[in-house]
Parts: C-alpha cells; sequence; structure tokens
C-alpha cells in the first residue's frame, strides 16, 4: 500500500521541507550551479527500482520521478547535458562480485528490469553510462566524459540516495567536483537511510539543495 511508503509524490514537499530543516547545521557549504559548466546526472532510474512489483522496489524512485522529469526538460530545452546512469550486470559469476552475495536481486543486462523508466528515456544523443558497481565513476567512461563536456559542477538525482547516489556524489567531490544533492530527486528505501546521506553529504562533500531551487537557476538563464 502506498500510505506504507516513506515518501509519496503527494507528501514529498513536506518531507523535503523537513529533511532540509534537519540538515541544515551541516548544510553550510551553500553554492549555486554555473550552469554553463554543469550536468544533470540520473541515477539508475530503472524498471528494477521503480516497479512496485520488483523485489527491490525503491518507493523514493516513484516520488521523485516527476522532479527528475521537470529537470531533464529543462536541462534539454537550455541544451544542458544529461548523462544517465544504469547498474547491470551479464552474471552473478561474471561481474557480480560481492554484490552477487549482498542483494537477493541482480539487475541483468538488456532485460526490461535493466531499462530506464519509460517516462524518462534517454534521447539518442544522451550518454549512458553502464555501471557494475554502486559509484558512477567506479570502472566507466563517465570522469572522461566530463573532463570532454568542460564539467565542474554535477546536480545529482536518482535512486538509491544511500547507494549509488551517494556513492557517487563522494567519488565526485575527490575529482574536485562541486556536488549539488536534491534531496526530494534522490530516494532510497526508507526515510533513515535518506536522511543519513543528507547530512554525511552535507557535512562533507555537498550542497543539500532542492529541485525548484535548480530550477528557478537555470529560468534566469
Amino acid at each position: 500500500m502506498e500510505n506504507n511508503y516513506y515518501v509519496t509524490e503527494s507528501n514529498l514537499k513536506t518531507k523535503t521541507s523537513l529533511w532540509q530543516q534537519e540538515i541544515k547545521p551541516y548544510n553550510l557549504h551553500k553554492m549555486k550551479p554555473e550552469f554553463s559548466k554543469s550536468c544533470l546526472l540520473v541515477i539508475d532510474m530503472q524498471n528494477f527500482f521503480l516497479d512496485p512489483q520488483s523485489p527491490t522496489f525503491t518507493p523514493g524512485g516513484l516520488a521523485i520521478l516527476p522532479n527528475v522529469t521537470k529537470l531533464i526538460k529543462v536541462f534539454r530545452k537550455k541544451k544542458l547535458p544529461v548523462i544517465y546512469t544504469a547498474h547491470v550486470h551479464k552474471s552473478k559469476e561474471l561481474d557480480g562480485g560481492i554484490l552477487g552475495w549482498w542483494w537477493e536481486g541482480m539487475i541483468i543486462e538488456n532485460t526490461k528490469d535493466a531499462e530506464i523508466h519509460p517516462k524518462l528515456t534517454p534521447l539518442a544523443e544522451e550518454k549512458v553510462i553502464y555501471k557494475h558497481r554502486y559509484s558512477a565513476f567506479y570502472n566507466t567512461d563517465l570522469e572522461i566524459t566530463l573532463r570532454c563536456l568542460n564539467i565542474t559542477d554535477l546536480i545529482i538525482t536518482g535512486v538509491m540516495s544511500n547507494l549509488c547516489c551517494e556513492s557517487t556524489a563522494r567519488d565526485a567531490y575527490f575529482r574536485d567536483h562541486r556536488v549539488f544533492f536534491l534531496s526530494d530527486a534522490t530516494g532510497t528505501v526508507d526515510e533513515d537511510l535518506h536522511l543519513a546521506t543528507l547530512k554525511n553529504l552535507a557535512f562533507g562533500f555537498a550542497y543539500v539543495t532542492m529541485t525548484e531551487d535548480v530550477l528557478r537557476g537555470l529560468y534566469k538563464e
């Protein structure tokens, strides 16, 4: 039942206000994206996580879907890069590693589960990073792609906040990118994990902000 989810589309705005207030003592490094050098990163918004029938259903992913959709639309309109990631595996044996033991399910490449949600389908010219571990930087060409695009600022959206989104944010910070982590455009399986991520990232790695703040800045461009 939807009312068992820690967040839904209908209460996301209220929840986000509470989260932003909770992290305020840690969220001290306020920044504004330099949009000419910014990229929207859409992490793992795949059917595997967004289908309520999936054993790895991530309710936060459904709640944030409208916000991620808005951001993609405006980034495209402004001709700013949108980069997607998709977490996939050939098999547990070939590239699963410890993940194959740690988790019950696995996203097998070229299956329905592996596809990005139909509301967010990448355009033919948009980059999709296929990864086998949490961070979008680990053994992928994301770093060289960002370098070629002269990207300094990463705006991070997607799932799961506390795994792939947080790992990517930390790795981006290590590479001297300015990280903007959207509290209402990232999601996970429960509120404690989401809030812990927001606190940790605000304290040491990112400016935690909201969709409307990014959109407001984009509309001024």
